[in-house]
């Protein structure tokens, strides 16, 4: 960690309320050739975990089978702050919030559980459609992702 770095750090509250309030993360899975492959996902945090749901074909779910290592990160940006006494380009930093976890992925296989996280991604994102049915062919056929966390970093920068 950079020695800066160790001055800006979240604390647990801090980073779960971070994850708990954003709408975008970044999964990290890895290509058969070991290039890393970035995708935007909608997900929820949840009993310190991580869950995502889509598709279950693809390039993401084909790299998570072969390889179960994964990244993922949000963040939320804030506004830029320009020193008052800037003599370059290069005076320049941006308020911020971030979140970066290592882990473990696993397909979730149990049909109640998977529904449950369903109905947490319906909560999370459309409150507004809890009172309609979820089809048991539509949680058959969705996938959903676990990470389990094996490490979770918050940092921030705020100009004082």
């Amino acid at each position: 960690m950079q020695p800066n770095t160790k001055k800006h750090l979240l604390s647990k509250e801090e980073t779960e309320r971070l994850l708990q309030s954003q709408q975008v993360g970044h999964l990290a899975t890895i290509n058969p050739d070991g290039h890393p492959y970035v995708t935007p996902v909608h997900f929820v945090y949840r009993d310190d975990k991580i869950y995502i749901h889509g598709m279950g074909v693809g390039q993401k779910v084909e790299n998570l089978q072969r390889n179960p290592l994964v990244g993922f990160e949000i963040q939320e940006c804030g506004d830029y702050k320009v020193s008052p006494v800037a003599k370059t380009a290069c005076n320049v930093n941006t308020e911020y919030e971030s979140v970066i976890i290592t882990g473990q992925a696993v397909l979730v296989e149990d049909a109640a559980l998977k529904e449950e996280l369903l109905w947490a991604f319906v909560r999370k994102y459309v409150p507004s459609l809890e009172e309609l049915p979820m089809p048991a062919p539509s949680i058959a056929n969705t996938c959903v992702i676990e990470i389990k966390i094996q490490t979770m970093t918050g940092k921030f920068y705020r100009q004082a």
